[in-house]
């Protein structure tokens, strides 16, 4: 899937075909709380994680914008920060082609975020203290044995994108 940038001229704001958006639920006791971040009975085999990592972002740094040609990314947002996470349908053969949605999650509203491959995405830390995310993707990072080439389009890097984190 290659990436379709230069014909859209302007998002508009709405719900993206195949992203689905999960609430966490903490369950609290004495000890402290547990959250499920996905059980495979509640995800598509598709999406099935092949790996886990756990990032920290720096209060008010944002990571992104960018999208994959075939991995899908389970965000999980549970603290101890807020972020503001933007998502672009990219797809030219999506139905929701050409839409923007914004959602604010974390601390406050601790959510499961799942993004399919070219939906561009992007999230920033808009709390005052570092902020932990925790993605399960569908895909190993460069491959099998770390051999193949970064399924990343980095649209961070072009001073001109198109995808903003601002109004």
């Amino acid at each position: 899937m290659a990436s379709n940038f230069e014909i859209v001229s302007e998002f508009k704001r709405g719900i993206i075909e195949g992203v689905i958006v999960r609430d966490l639920r903490k369950f609290v006791d004495e000890r402290g709380w547990l959250a499920e971040l996905f059980r495979h009975d509640e995800l598509a085999a598709e999406f099935h994680p092949r790996m886990a990592y756990i990032s920290a972002t720096q209060p008010h740094v944002t990571r992104g914008p960018h999208e994959h040609r075939d991995q899908a990314d389970l965000f999980c947002f549970i603290g101890p920060s807020n972020f503001k996470l933007r998502l672009w349908d990219n797809r030219k053969d999506s139905p929701s082609f050409g839409m923007m949605m914004t959602l604010f999650v974390g601390e406050d509203n601790p959510k499961a975020v799942l993004i399919p491959p070219g939906v561009v995405h992007a999230y920033r830390n808009i709390g005052h203290v570092p902020g932990i995310v925790i993605n399960c993707p569908n895909r190993l990072y460069m491959g099998e044995g770390r051999r193949e080439p970064v399924d990343e389009i980095r649209h961070e890097d072009d001073p001109h994108t198109i995808f903003k984190m601002d109004d």
